[in-house]
């Protein structure tokens, strides 16, 4: 139950018993994995854009591999920053996140590389499997031209197992390296394999991290132990295998965080000079990464430019987009500060059900505004809210700078609880994509400045194709058309129009769809591989929830406009906070 604002006696009780602030001063490593922080994405949106702008220009193969360095002083929230990465890049599906934290030995550094890497992969990823478990899926639906999902592949192992003991392993391993020769090490592709089998789940990991099985469980699953020798060199050769193996399907973004501490190796390096000379190494030997460092401003003065072959290593840490600089982070301003506190109270209040008096009580709006004067930390205003989040004076309702977020979170709360339902309904997907593009005019997106888009007008087809996106003085015109629905005959008569280039004054076709074209329909596949063909050059945008979503949202927002906010403020809203622009799906309409 929603308690009324005017229960006051409530609030400040629950203000007594609980705190939100406490304890959230410093990130600590398995926060990155858990829940994410309140967040404001506009806070330092510079940083976290530079990474996802990386894996998208990774994803439509105009890099390799990206390194990026983010340096900031103690405090102002580059564990923060990493914490939305992770939870940004968890909402698609073309990237695997591996995140070291710790150094315990820098002599062995390779081999505690390849432990943070099979830890990594071991965290439940957005298909709600550990993310070995989707390498492996990937590897058998490439090798035997088959479309399982991982859950499917772990249900079915058991019967595999039971009918053909394990030699099932041995075969789809065979199967595997026939359709990739440039595997070397079998044993790390049959110990993938082995990760769907969840009574040999642990001991493939183990073993994936470089740990001996006992002599009758490696027999068992077909797997030698390490023998002996260089455990460190033997680390970096399987960590460049297994890595090699993931950029064939996501794109690693690797993230070297913690690196200034005081420890110090045999060799008088210390860990952010151990991390740089492994991030060059490994710059130089992968096909498809992002490589993300975060440190202060004095170990990258004081030690990263002072080593060896300096120039070659910093070359590697960053790259031409952020002009061959490591990306600072800047001090919070008034703004912030007041977007910052509002959205820790909002989660705090939404949880236990509460109407606080104003959004920003017990605090004062002017008090935390004057705070920015100082330009202080994220962590100092963190720990400033703990220190005095008491009970206090009910103010009047404030309005807080960008007063469009908060109907923007309640719109998104609306569209996540009805995601199933919206994600069916052309309309409302067509009108907030319409949308997202006209805030876009002016705009280059994937090498098009886009400078119209127009609804299809003639009544006799505007049911079918959505709207048309006009760019490059005239030389794209991209025709996009949503289309969910299951009936055959619909989904032919839209497909027909959008193939028909020259009717509708067209270049591309694109269609947006979640879901496959049913066999049966065979008109329509017909269709659609007219529009896949070289000859018309159209495509097809599979629509996830994950990128509708924001979008959506704002559309709600846009639709049911409200008096005290206008269109000029909901439209600067999406294009301070990157909304549409950032957009995967958005991007790949127009790629």
């Amino acid at each position: 139950m929603t308690l009324a604002a005017s229960h006051t006696s409530q609030i400040d009780q629950l203000i007594q018993n609980y705190n939100p602030f406490a304890g959230h001063t410093v990130v600590r490593p398995a926060q990155i994995w858990g829940k994410n922080f309140p967040d404001v994405p506009s806070i330092n949106a510079h940083a976290s854009n530079a990474v996802l702008d990386a894996v998208n220009k990774i994803y439509r193969g105009e890099r390799e591999t990206v390194g990026i360095t983010i340096t900031a002083e103690k405090g102002l929230g580059k564990s923060h920053i990493i914490s939305r990465i992770r939870h940004q890049l968890q909402a698609n599906n073309k990237t695997l996140f591996i995140y070291m934290s710790r150094y315990d030995d820098l002599n062995q550094i390779k081999y505690q590389f390849l432990q943070s890497v099979t830890s990594s992969l071991r965290v439940i990823g957005n298909q709600k499997v550990m993310q070995w478990q989707e390498i492996a899926t990937a590897l058998i639906n490439e090798s035997r031209e088959w479309n399982y999902t991982s859950q499917q592949y772990i249900n079915e192992f058991p019967k595999w197992l039971e009918k053909h003991s394990n030699k099932v392993v041995d075969k789809l391993t065979e199967v595997i390296l026939q359709t990739k020769p440039e595997i070397t090490n079998p044993y790390i592709v049959k110990a993938i394999l082995w990760t769907l089998s969840s009574a040999h789940s642990n001991y493939a990991n183990f073993w994936l991290s470089g740990l001996e099985l006992t002599q009758a469980q490696a027999d068992a699953m077909g797997l030698p132990n390490p023998k002996g020798g260089n455990r460190d060199a033997n680390a970096l050769s399987n960590v460049r295998q297994i890595l090699n193996i993931i950029s064939n399907y996501k794109i690693p973004v690797i993230c070297f965080d913690e690196l200034d501490n005081a420890e110090v190796s045999d060799t008088g390096f210390t860990t952010s000079q151990v991390i740089a000379s492994l991030t060059k190494d490994l710059y130089n030997t992968l096909t498809r990464s992002v490589l993300l460092l975060a440190m202060y401003p004095e170990t990258w003065n004081d030690q990263i430019r002072v080593l060896p072959q300096a120039e070659a290593i910093m070359d590697r840490l960053v790259s031409e987009q952020t002009n061959r600089q490591p990306i600072n982070l800047k001090y919070l301003n008034s703004d912030d500060i007041v977007s910052l506190v509002w959205q820790w109270l909002k989660d705090f209040y939404d949880t236990h059900q509460i109407v606080p008096p104003h959004p920003l009580y017990p605090f004062d709006e002017n008090k935390l505004r004057s705070l920015g004067k100082d330009k202080p930390t994220v962590r100092s205003i963190l720990k400033w809210c703990a220190d005095n989040f008491l009970p206090g004076v009910i103010l009047p309702t404030v309005t807080i700078n960008h007063s469009v977020e908060p109907y923007f979170q309640k719109e998104l709360a609306k569209v996540e609880a009805s995601i199933d339902v919206l994600f069916l309904d052309e309309t409302a997907i067509a009108d907030a994509l319409y949308l997202g593009f006209v805030t876009l005019i002016g705009e280059t997106v994937e090498r098009v400045t886009i400078e119209d888009v127009k609804k299809i007008e003639n009544s006799s087809v505007n049911q079918y194709i959505d709207f048309k996106i006009i760019g490059n003085q005239g030389t794209v015109k991209i025709g996009v058309d949503t289309i969910q629905k299951s009936a055959a005959n619909y989904i032919g008569a839209a497909l027909k129009r959008l193939i028909d280039y020259e009717k509708f004054d067209l270049n591309c076709g694109c269609l947006v769809r979640s879901k496959p074209i049913n066999e049966t329909a065979a008109v329509a596949r017909q269709y659609l591989r007219q529009l896949l063909s070289p000859r018309l050059g159209g495509k097809w945008v599979a629509l996830r929830k994950e990128d509708i979503k924001p979008l959506l949202a704002i559309s709600c927002v846009y639709k049911n406009n409200i008096t005290e906010l206008n269109n000029d403020i909901i439209i600067n809203f999406i294009k301070q906070n990157k909304l549409v622009i950032n957009n995967s799906l958005i991007r790949e309409i127009v790629s």
